[in-house]
């Protein structure tokens, strides 16, 4: 995905469903919800979404019909195992935007689909694929001042492997034990995502020094698959998703919220250093309180004893300090404008930032709960040190409160005026 250094780079990540969650997949991709907790759909352009291939039911029952025709086997699958799948095709939207958009991701993720007839073992097994133009990309909408849509393809298939079922020792024919009795296209998504041999330059498995056979992962062997597909096809300016990054394993919610959280990890570490702007300039209108003492002490100067007349008759050591003092003064009042209104600023700032984190938590919480519906038996991640960072911001906002030494402030100068 982007990083902003310019390089466009494929992506495409498995999601596994039971027959529990593919409702959810089905209703997002197909857009059957009256509403989306997800701000960034646009409805009036989903009738801009483009299918590949529509299903012909909902995807439960496509899957019930291709069993019962024999397309699909499901002996030996416990009622609870993962009968769907989702490829997620992903490019950043800078790479289309720059294409010229819609019309170019259209051709983009039909030659896409081609790869993904590839992957799956056959388009009988796909049920969905549908590309999305209708979520709008929030972030470079916002710095390019104008709409920008995030295109991504969502296939839905049903995993299978070929299977060999051989005559077992019960065959009364004892010269069939062992041979192939029948051929299956068994529902497996575990021996669909297995790891794969490394092959060698004589096409044969590497071998460790233990004689073990050395294995690719199967997310590592699916982003190559795509990756060489979308070259192949003439796309030459895209690179492949890093190797080893945690996206090749994301599901669209969880890489939502990782994006969300580094959103707030970075208004985090802004607003930290408002708060230390807002703790130096404390310290600076500390510093001059102390120095206009010493020009409040002019104010309690005893004058000495002089006739009763309009005239005050000073010494002139008396003037010349009572003039210096003044001068001091004066340049000491325009500082302190200076400093007022700056730390104006940082207290409005540091309220526009606190405001924007409790809206970006608000909006996290909302897809760590939608990711808990998806996913309700799966891996819950807690980003204790996300909180931890956002409870120091507090103490630290809390410590250097601009009103509470601004208050000191006011209080020295009221009592400075009192002296007066």
């Amino acid at each position: 995905m982007a990083r902003g250094d310019g390089i466009h780079r494929t992506s495409v990540r498995n999601a596994r469903l039971t027959a529990d969650k593919v409702g959810n997949a089905q209703a997002h991709n197909e857009r059957e919800k009256d509403f989306y907790v997800n701000q960034d759909i646009v409805p009036e352009r989903t009738g801009m979404n483009v299918h590949f291939k529509t299903p012909t039911a909902d995807y439960t029952a496509m899957f019930d019909r291709m069993a019962a025709d024999g397309i699909i086997s499901t002996r030996g699958l416990k009622a609870d195992a993962e009968k769907f799948g989702e490829l997620i095709f992903d490019v950043n939207s800078a790479y289309f935007y720059n294409h010229g958009g819609y019309d170019f991701a259209k051709q983009f993720y039909a030659d896409a689909y081609k790869s993904a007839i590839e992957i799956v073992g056959g388009e009988q097994y796909i049920l969905s694929a549908v590309m999305h133009a209708d979520e709008r990309n929030r972030a470079m909408s916002e710095a390019l001042g104008e709409d920008v849509y995030h295109y991504h393809l969502h296939v839905v298939y049903i995993p299978v492997v070929e299977k060999q079922i051989l005559w077992s020792k019960r065959c009364k024919d004892k010269s069939l034990v062992g041979t192939v009795k029948e051929m299956i296209t068994q529902v497996s998504m575990s021996k669909k995502w297995d790891s794969k041999p490394v092959l060698g330059e004589d096409g044969k498995p590497l071998l460790t020094k233990s004689g073990k056979k050395v294995l690719r992962k199967s997310y590592s062997v699916l982003q190559d698959a795509f990756y060489d597909a979308m070259r192949s096809a003439g796309y030459t300016d895209v690179e492949r998703g890093e190797r080893g990054s945690s996206e090749e394993h994301l599901t669209v919610t969880q890489f939502k919220v990782e994006r969300e959280q580094e959103r707030l990890a970075n208004l985090t570490e802004q607003t930290a250093q408002k708060a230390q702007e807002a703790a130096s300039l404390e310290k600076r209108i500390e510093k001059i309180q102390k120095k206009q003492v010493a020009v409040q002490a002019v104010d309690k100067i005893e004058p000495k004893a002089v006739p009763l007349s309009s005239k005050v008759m000073l010494e002139r050591s008396e003037f010349e300090s009572l003039t210096t003092a003044a001068k001091k003064y004066a340049a000491q009042e325009k500082k302190e404008r200076r400093l007022q209104k700056m730390l104006d600023a940082a207290n409005k700032a540091i309220t526009e930032l606190k405001a924007k984190i409790s809206e970006l938590t608000a909006e996290l919480a909302e897809y760590r709960s939608i990711h808990r519906k998806l996913h309700p038996d799966g891996l819950e991640v807690e980003n204790e040190q996300l909180r931890s960072k956002i409870r120091s911001y507090e103490t630290t906002i809390e410590r250097n409160n601009l009103w509470h030494f601004f208050g000191r402030y006011r209080a020295k100068t009221a009592e400075r005026t009192e002296i007066r």
